[in-house]
């Protein structure tokens, strides 16, 4: 009675094991081939990123100025401690750090206000989505020189036509106010990259939980604070971070409207100087070296940052 209990149930233990041995060498098999799949653009993407910037890392231990050819070689670190130890460094870094926060919180918060408009049922609403996303498709260069002639000019830019209308006396953009002037330039550019972003999420967003909190007397304010803003979290964290990265990077604006003066010398622009003026290969790598560390410091740190204050949120 127990023989004919018991083999039946070991058959099925065999049969199970046997099944879930299948199971796994298929999911194995599905794995290599994904990865198989994956392996020319990862191959690439390391090829066209990863060996430049190692190359990048070679020429910044290298003692090598365009001006003296013949005088060329292996400096260690040298560049690293002169770049330190100039005084034009974290200048650089404070001006980088400062128009890139700026830019990225003032583009943010636009971005999310006209989000939130489009994502209304407006008359109109495709033509102006389309008229919104214009600014971000401009090239940088030229979105520069629009603003420069079109806008700060003093004799015939529309800001200061308009001061001149209200009695008030034209301004020097560029001169006077040469932070202001690229910041608004940047938070221009970059609003409609942000309002794609968000726009997106908000689209994504339940309208049965909307509806409910509605019906449960929640007014506008407090369902933005605790529904859409919580919802938003990963498209915010998107769009702090790709706009950080991109505009930590920038280079036009800043070397058409103002050419480093007041403030405004960021890194990518004392890199051209070095690179293009100063014609010093060595000094020019290790500068780019330095904005990639920063580029990756800034990122984490408004990463961390965002999961600290949608996590505190979250738990009210």
């Amino acid at each position: 009675m127990t023989t004919t209990t018991q083999t039946p149930r070991t058959d099925l233990d065999e049969v199970v094991a046997t099944t879930a041995r299948d199971r796994r060498r298929v999911r194995r098999k599905q794995l290599r081939t994904n990865r198989g799949l994956l392996l020319p653009a990862v191959i690439f993407l390391v090829l066209l990123t990863q060996i430049p910037f190692l190359v990048t890392i070679g020429f910044s231990t290298m003692k090598w100025n365009l001006l003296y050819p013949n005088d060329r070689g292996f400096s260690g670190l040298d560049n690293y401690w002169t770049a330190l130890t100039s005084g034009e460094l974290w200048p650089s870094v404070v001006a980088t750090v400062l128009i890139t926060a700026l830019s990225v919180v003032l583009s943010l918060l636009l971005g999310l206000l006209f989000a939130m408009l489009l994502d209304r049922k407006l008359p109109g609403r495709a033509i102006a989505r389309t008229l919104m996303i214009t600014p971000f498709l401009v090239m940088p260069a030229a979105a520069a020189l629009i603003w420069k002639y079109s806008m700060f000019d003093t004799n015939i830019g529309m800001v200061n036509w308009v001061l001149r209308t209200l009695g008030l006396d034209a301004v020097s953009w560029s001169t006077d106010y040469p932070l202001a002037t690229v910041v608004i330039v940047l938070t221009w550019q970059f609003t409609p990259f942000m309002m794609l972003i968000l726009l997106a999420g908000l689209q994504g967003q339940s309208k049965e939980t909307l509806e409910a909190a509605q019906v449960d007397g929640a007014g506008p304010w407090r369902t933005f604070t605790w529904i859409t803003l919580p919802h938003l979290r990963m498209y915010i964290e998107i769009g702090v971070l790709l706009g950080s990265v991109i505009i930590l990077q920038v280079f036009d604006p800043i070397a058409i409207l103002t050419k480093g003066t007041g403030g405004t010398k960021t890194l990518a622009y004392l890199l051209y100087e070095r690179a293009f003026i100063g014609l010093d290969v060595g000094q020019a790598a290790a500068y780019g070296v330095v904005t990639v560390i920063l580029t990756v410091i800034v990122a984490t740190v408004a990463l961390k940052t965002l999961f600290k204050v949608f996590m505190a949120g979250g738990s009210r």
